[in-house]
């Protein structure tokens, strides 16, 4: 057999790659289509959240701020209990609540019971759900939720996290292909606008759609997981201070206690007080924490300290922490953002990024385009399917295992090495290529049947 000439590998692969990328718009593009207005909504909602919880978010705006003791104490009278929260928002400027949260029975992961207080008034102003470590409200969570999990717990986290594998390979594939065409893209008559439209505005949106990608994995249960494992061995995991205190026998407790959902707050030695709070915010304002966003949570478990931290993610970002010790309130650890290693610098601004915070308003209108450009991508490309469909023939919707058994050897080996080595990093996509490739050699398989027994009929009519 002569040898495969580079001019025919090169139009091999591109016939591969081509059809690759037509099956995952077709395949995997309503999860990215889904994902996509999804997240449109939750970038546009912060403005319709304030506006919707007005009265809870803002209370007077003239007067004198109360000690968070007299406020905490207006939360217990509310309550009709003597509990504590497990974490306080100071109030960042007058006009606005102080947020007091509580674990509860029957509240999801990363839910808490939030109480907000006028800090002038000392009045409650809201009582509700919030979410995460924004702290998101009712309306926000259940956008978020549909976005990541379409409101179906774990199992729904993988239509997120199959959009996020393939959207990466789709935007680097599209950009692939048109770089391939792009001088007989400008030649295509009027009737193939919408193909010509499809590949400029991919290649426009290629790094917003890149970044969606990467900052989505990051989130993702499984992807997500060998994400983390990699940032830790390589040293990129975001530091935070750790609580843990050493007692007497020098036994350290669990720095993570705090995150129980149903503990209680206790203090190393002494029961912990309400004007407690108030001796930690003065305390971390004189370890240098003055962002106006703060948040303090109490130690959960004896030989604990208290964890205060700055939580304004716009830019500039404030993120430092510092733990007080229980009983004297003096500094026992601290992160300053500005020390940070590049890469978890990177991650945290990458995050918010995605969510919208780092540039306000903003990077909400940006990053609602990008994905509105990702709408109109897809609408375009399921256009150009459909017209394949409505005049399909047996070389309309071909096979990927056609031009890949054609290969090289050395090619089809590089090919299956990459497929195996992001089928390791990226299960969910991994397990649905694998899918994919069955699916894809069972339709070659019985396309090569069916033209082999036509040919062989067609044969026998003409000896006869």
């Amino acid at each position: 057999m002569p040898p495969r000439s580079p001019a025919r590998t090169g139009k091999l692969l591109f016939a591969l790659f081509s059809r690759l990328h037509l099956y995952i718009g077709f395949f995997i593009g309503p999860f990215i289509l889904i994902a996509a207005l999804s997240g449109i909504a939750y970038l546009l909602s912060p403005p319709l959240e304030e506006w919707l919880y007005h009265d809870t978010l803002y209370g007077v705006t003239e007067g004198e701020s109360q000690p968070l003791a007299s406020q905490i104490v207006a939360a217990q009278n509310y309550l009709g209990e003597e509990a504590l929260p497990n974490a306080v928002r100071p109030a960042p400027e007058l006009g606005e609540t102080t947020r007091l949260m509580y674990n509860a029975s029957g509240l999801g992961p990363s839910e808490h019971r939030a109480l907000f207080i006028d800090p002038v008034s000392l009045a409650v102003t809201g009582d509700t759900t919030v979410y995460g470590t924004s702290g998101i409200l009712p309306l926000r969570t259940a956008i978020d939720h549909f976005h990541r999990q379409l409101l179906m717990g774990d199992v729904g986290r993988l239509y997120s996290e199959l959009a996020a594998s393939w959207l990466w390979l789709a935007a680097l594939g599209g950009v692939l292909l048109w770089a391939w065409q792009r001088r007989s893209l400008k030649s295509l008559s009027t009737a193939h606008a919408t193909r010509r439209r499809h590949a400029s505005l991919g290649v426009l949106l290629a790094v917003g759609l890149l970044f969606f990608s990467a900052t989505g994995l990051t989130w993702s249960q499984w992807a997500g997981g060998n994400i983390a494992e990699l940032r830790h061995a390589w040293g990129w995991s975001t530091p935070s201070a750790s609580t843990a205190l050493i007692d007497r026998d020098s036994q350290i407790t669990d720095e993570h206690a705090e995150h129980h959902r149903h503990a209680v707050p206790v203090s190393a030695s002494t029961p912990l007080l309400p004007e407690d709070f108030d001796r930690a915010l003065t305390a971390a304002r004189a370890a240098g924490l003055m962002a106006d966003r703060i948040q303090l949570s109490p130690p959960t478990s004896q030989n604990q300290a208290w964890r205060v931290a700055e939580i304004d993610r716009r830019w500039p970002t404030q993120v430092d922490q510092v733990a007080l010790h229980p009983s004297n309130m003096t500094v026992t650890d601290q992160t300053d953002f500005t020390s940070f290693p590049l890469a978890a610098k990177l991650t945290r601004w990458g995050i918010d990024l995605h969510m919208g915070v780092l540039f306000g308003l903003v990077n909400q209108i940006v990053l609602a385009l990008i994905a509105a450009g990702l709408v109109t991508l897809m609408l375009w490309g399921y256009v150009m399917a459909w017209r394949r469909l409505r005049t399909a023939n047996g070389q309309r919707f071909p096979t990927v295992s056609e031009p890949w058994l054609l290969l090289p050897t050395k090619a089809k080996l590089s090919m299956l090495l990459v497929a195996i080595a992001l089928g390791m990093a990226l299960p969910v996509l991994g397990v649905s290529l694998a899918m994919f490739i069955v699916i894809d050699a069972l339709r070659w398989y019985v396309k090569k049947r069916y033209t082999a027994r036509h040919l062989n009929a067609h044969h026998s009519n003409t000896l006869r």
